[in-house]
């Protein structure tokens, strides 16, 4: 059995219910039909029932529930709520209303507030920013989360490394260049992703371009300093660092190149120095690996709240509506 049906097996042992707020796109239909079908979640699909059901055409979801903005019930109960939890940063009734009605990722991010669902996947056609601003405004951070990063579940075939060819990569999505202490903390993070959706030790290597002082700069020194944090904060996991990529992952090397690091070698969560490293490196496996690639999926998010790459595929979707199902049965 193959990873994500591994993940699919879990996700149908205590189904969960998963918004799409993405109707417009064929995909995100083509997506909710085949998790429907394959019963691995329920589905909430926002939008105007008319059109959902034209863009709809030939997928047979009646299995999901619609919901309409500007017919349903709950729409007023939402722009309430909306408008009492954001008018002391400024938001007017009005705004709030608008909002709701325009913006189905904000409509998304009430229902999961108020209990009517378990998780939310969006990012297919839209930015980042649109997944991730309305879930920062109304769901807020973990507890205990010093911030929100993303990352990707890598599956690679006939992979020796890592576990069994699997790893998180971290961040890949969300932070530009983040300091040391951010770093550290996606680290912790990405170590408890791994712990959640794989069921292994994580192993996690702070990557860099120089492994133990072979390389003196700047971008070195963040490095090793965001070690030197995680390792004494989160010390219920394996960190290690700074090491560059094949010191992390191929034991023949890591004896030459780190041979006193129990990570070395041995690392399955591969934790990026910043943002262009970390989309790069991910991509080139993707691409050139022909790894199945599962992101930008989001950590520190008080509920589960998952992007989509742009360039995802109707099984990329799916793959990660049943993450966000697995995510959601920790909460």
């Amino acid at each position: 059995m193959s990873f994500i049906d591994e993940i699919k097996q879990r996700a149908k042992s205590n189904k969960k219910t998963i918004i799409l707020p993405e109707t417009m796109d064929r995909r995100v239909l083509k997506a909710a039909a085949e998790v429907l079908r394959e019963d691995i979640a329920d589905i909430i699909l926002i939008g105007r029932e008319e059109e959902v059901k034209k863009n709809a055409e030939g997928l047979n979801i009646e299995k999901a529930m619609i919901i309409d903005p500007f017919t349903s019930n709950l729409t007023d109960e939402l722009i309430n709520g909306l408008y009492d939890l954001r008018k002391d940063k400024g938001m007017t009734f009005e705004e709030a209303e608008r909002l709701l009605k325009e913006d189905y990722m904000y409509y998304a991010c009430m229902l999961l507030k108020t209990d009517r669902a378990d998780g939310i996947v969006s990012g297919a056609c839209h930015s980042s920013a649109n997944t991730l601003r309305p879930s920062l405004q109304i769901i807020k951070t973990k507890p205990g989360t010093k911030l929100v990063s993303a990352f990707f579940l890598m599956i690679v075939p006939n992979c020796a490394y890592g576990e069994n060819g699997t790893f998180v990569f971290a961040d890949c999505g969300l932070e530009q260049n983040p300091d040391p202490e951010k770093l550290a903390a996606i680290a912790a993070s990405s170590a408890e992703s791994f712990q959640l959706l794989v069921q292994k030790e994580p192993v996690v290597a702070m990557l860099s371009h120089s492994t133990m002082g072979s390389a003196s700069h700047a971008d070195v020194d963040k490095v090793v300093e965001a070690t030197r944090i995680a390792k004494s904060t989160y010390p219920q996991y394996k960190i290690d660092g700074e090491l560059q990529l094949d010191a992390a992952i191929v034991p023949e090397i890591a004896k030459t190149k780190a041979p006193n690091s129990e990570v070395a070698g041995h690392a399955n969560v591969l934790v990026f120095p910043d943002l262009d490293a970390g989309n790069i490196g991910y991509k080139l496996v993707q691409r050139l690996g022909n790894a199945e690639a599962y992101g930008p999926l989001c950590q520190g998010i008080a509920r589960p709240v998952n992007d989509l790459s742009r360039g995802c595929s109707k099984d990329d979707i799916v793959g990660v509506i049943a993450i966000t199902a697995v995510q959601a049965q920790e909460i």
